[in-house]
């Protein structure tokens, strides 16, 4: 059977109802392939300046950002990475963002997780959210249902109630011709504490060794 993302398996029959550059985004990556974004965060970061020192542990890890900052370039390279035995793969990014303080990395992994996927985020992995898949009008969405911290190999799932939830939405825009991604990060009554905006252009293109120049 062909190998899947984490996306296409969950989805299943609703992978159609996405637009076909969501699809493509959101669909296997060859082997021998790997998927180039580029594009400008409008904004990223939180403006709540008291939060910054708190997520400098996060920014080191490739989790958050500590900072806040407007109209920031990155690059985004996706991969899917084959399972033994599974006819599902993982999804493996990396967003490289050209800061003014220099070059910071954002990393993820995704793997399926029944009808949504699990985002594993950090390099080593120090939180990790379930997410349920929503999609409407072409676009998709994704909404946490639980979010833990890992520490070594404990993980530690936090309680409802003081939980952050992470909306993210990816859609299409037809003027522009990009793909709009918007995440947001709140938690109740405080309201909305981190997010990021932004367009890309995104292609599959062959993988490049450094062997080959």
């Amino acid at each position: 059977m062909p190998l899947r993302s984490p996306y296409q398996a969950a989805l299943d029959d609703r992978l159609h109802e996405l637009h076909p550059t969501l699809r493509r985004y959101f669909s296997v990556i060859p082997e021998g392939c790997v998927g180039v974004g580029e594009g400008v965060f409008a904004e990223i970061g939180t403006e709540r300046r008291w939060m910054w020192p708190f997520l400098r542990f996060f920014e080191r890890r490739g989790v958050l950002f500590a900072g806040h900052a407007r109209s920031v370039r990155f690059r985004i390279e996706n991969r899917t990475v084959p399972v033994e035995g599974s006819d599902t793969g993982v999804s493996v990014a990396s967003r490289a963002l050209d800061l003014p303080g220099g070059v910071w990395v954002m990393t993820d992994s995704v793997m399926r997780s029944g009808s949504g996927v699990v985002d594993r985020l950090g390099l080593p992995a120090t939180v990790a959210a379930s997410f349920e898949i929503g999609v409407a009008d072409g676009a998709l969405s994704l909404t946490s249902r639980a979010v833990s911290l890992r520490a070594g190999r404990f993980t530690f799932r936090l309680p409802r109630w003081c939980a952050p939830v992470v909306s993210l939405s990816e859609q299409y825009e037809p003027v522009s011709g990009l793909q709009r991604v918007d995440l947001a990060l709140t938690m109740p009554v405080v309201g909305r504490l981190y997010g990021y905006r932004g367009h890309f252009s995104y292609g599959i293109v062959k993988e490049r060794h450094r062997d080959e120049g």
